[in-house]
C-alpha cells in the first residue's frame, strides 16, 4: 500500500543510490519542483531529468531526512502535503559538504506517479 512516507523513502533512496529512473518514475507529467540547487521552475519531464542527472554527477551524493522535522498532513482523500528538512550531502571540490534544505511536497496517492509538487531550498544562515 502506497503511503506518504513511503512515497518520500522510495524517493530518497532514489537519490541515494543515484536512480534516475527511478526519481522520474515519482513525478507526475505535469508536476512541478522548484529545486534546492537551481533558480529555475521545473514544470516539464525533459527539465526534470535533466536537473536529476546533473544532481546526480556529484560525487558521494546522498540524503537524509531529520525525522523528527517530518510533518504529514492530509488535504483530502488521497491529497497528501508532507514538509520537513533534510541533509543533502556531496563532494564540492574535494570537500564533503553539508547542505540542509527544507521541503514540501504534495502527493496525489491516486496517480501512479503521485509527486505533483516539490518545493525545496537550502536553509538561509540567521542574521538576526
Amino acid at each position: 500500500m502506497k503511503t506518504p512516507q513511503s512515497i518520500l523513502t522510495a524517493w530518497m533512496n532514489a537519490v541515494n543510490n543515484g536512480d534516475v529512473e527511478g526519481l522520474l518514475a515519482l513525478y507526475d507529467k505535469d508536476a512541478v519542483l522548484i529545486p534546492t540547487f537551481s533558480n529555475k521552475q521545473i514544470n516539464s519531464p525533459e527539465k526534470l531529468r535533466e536537473y536529476f542527472e546533473k544532481l546526480g554527477t556529484r560525487e558521494e551524493l546522498s540524503i537524509a531526512l531529520h525525522e523528527k522535522t517530518l510533518q504529514v498532513q492530509q488535504i483530502k482523500d488521497e491529497v497528501w502535503v508532507l514538509s520537513g528538512i533534510y541533509n543533502w550531502r556531496f563532494d564540492v571540490d574535494g570537500e564533503l559538504l553539508n547542505f540542509e534544505a527544507r521541503f514540501s511536497y504534495i502527493f496525489d496517492l491516486t496517480k501512479s506517479r503521485p509527486i505533483i509538487h516539490h518545493h525545496s531550498s537550502q536553509i538561509p544562515r540567521m542574521v538576526c
